[in-house]
């Protein structure tokens, strides 16, 4: 499974806090001359502070919109150091905003299609969000509970993969006959829930010789 970029380190008591990380700068006074200050005391350097540290939380939210939002405002802002630290954390918010436009999906086989491609990349947790996604939006496709019935299988999860399939075989019967050549369901070859599942007894349903008799 891809790793996620790393986002930044919360501050610790080992770590300084950004405004004693960054060196003080010189402001003017009243009469035009300039004195130095520390940076905390500007206001404007303030604010900027508060605006990095939202970025840095949004991120760690996944929420890239807010974060890119807070980032541009420190860049644009009164401490050149934060500026070029927010500058990286920005293209981090870019590149997922960017990943995430690039996964709109228009239908739900595109969706499908590429939960699958996931599965065989064997990248099964963002596959699994992309099934748990379809089932809730489209839960009468059989071929979606199949799919995940699939995944749920290839994972170790048999009683969920039992479910899944049972729902898909309810929906499309013929789902039935392809589980019982799909190597993803070897897990659970075993297992008399799959094979009663696949090969039921419809023995109960045919009428007896005597309700064919006729006298």
């Amino acid at each position: 499974m891809n790793k996620k970029p790393a986002v930044a380190r919360k501050r610790t008591a080992a770590n300084p806090s950004i405004e004693t990380q960054l060196v003080s700068m010189k402001v003017p006074d009243k009469s035009g001359m300039s004195k130095p200050t520390k940076l905390s005391e500007d206001p404007r350097f303030t604010q900027a502070v508060q605006n990095y540290e939202a970025g840095l939380k949004a991120m760690q939210t996944h929420k890239y919109d807010r974060a890119k939002a807070c980032f541009e405002k420190v860049i644009t802002g009164a401490s050149p150091e934060l500026a070029d630290r927010a500058a990286v954390h920005l293209s981090t918010c870019n590149q997922h905003l960017s990943h995430a436009a690039a996964t709109q999906f228009k239908t739900a086989e595109e969706q499908y299609d590429y939960a699958i491609s996931l599965m065989n990349m064997g990248d099964y947790v963002s596959a699994r969000e992309n099934f748990e996604s379809l089932i809730g939006k489209y839960p009468k496709l059989d071929y979606i509970w199949y799919g995940m019935a699939a995944l749920n299988c290839l994972m170790g999860h048999f009683p969920e993969s039992i479910t899944s399939l049972k729902e898909a075989i309810r929906l499309n019967s013929a789902n039935r006959f392809q589980a019982r050549n799909d190597s993803d369901f070897r897990g659970l070859a075993d297992d008399p829930r799959f094979t009663e599942l696949l090969y039921p007894d419809t023995s109960a349903e045919l009428p007896s010789d005597t309700q064919n008799w006729h006298f």
